[in-house]
């Protein structure tokens, strides 16, 4: 079961899938929480949201660090009774477009989209929802603005479900609902 959260800054998305992997979990399954924050960086700022993100998930649950190598991650992990939570995929972007390397993006976007078309476990794939605004002035914000948005749409196609938290509040996108 592949499952894409999407939502905006401090919409609840992280937490609405931590409980869906707490519910899971409950079934004897061991949850891997997937960080693609980069912690190395002398920002207080991330180091503060970091810090907050680890106390609010389980302490037992293990942790998996990646800047961008996050296909590589997911296939170390891929088995029908690991629970995988992976947060965030846009930080995931920025690292990977702010890599050294320019092509980096699209070889590590191919390798998750390949990735994910034979994982076996449960995925959960948190994701900041940017293209409901502006246009950015900047062309590095438009081409992240512009990637992101591909990427979920990609996503969106391939995941059994995907949800949209808004206040708290997560709306099922796919399947809809009748």
């Amino acid at each position: 079961m592949l499952h894409l959260v999407l939502g905006g800054a401090r919409s609840g998305k992280s937490r609405y899938s931590e409980s869906i992997a707490k519910s899971l979990e409950s079934a004897g399954r061991e949850v891997f929480y997937v960080a693609t924050a980069d912690s190395s960086q002398n920002d207080n700022e991330m180091a503060q949201r970091i810090e907050r993100h680890q106390q609010m998930r389980p302490s037992h649950w293990q942790l998996k660090e990646t800047k961008t190598a996050l296909a590589q991650t997911l296939e170390s992990l891929n088995r029908a009774d690991a629970i995988v939570l992976v947060d965030c995929l846009t930080l995931w972007l920025s690292n990977c477009l702010l890599h050294q390397d320019q092509g980096l993006w699209q070889k590590e976007k191919q390798r998750l989209l390949s990735c994910l078309s034979h994982f076996e476990g449960q995925l959960l794939m948190v994701s900041n929802e940017v293209g409901q605004g502006l246009v950015p002035m900047d062309k590095l914000a438009r081409v992240f603005v512009d990637e992101s948005g591909w990427l979920h749409q990609d996503l969106a196609q391939i995941c059994d479900q995907v949800s949209f938290v808004t206040a708290g509040i997560p709306q099922q996108l796919k399947p809809q609902q009748k």
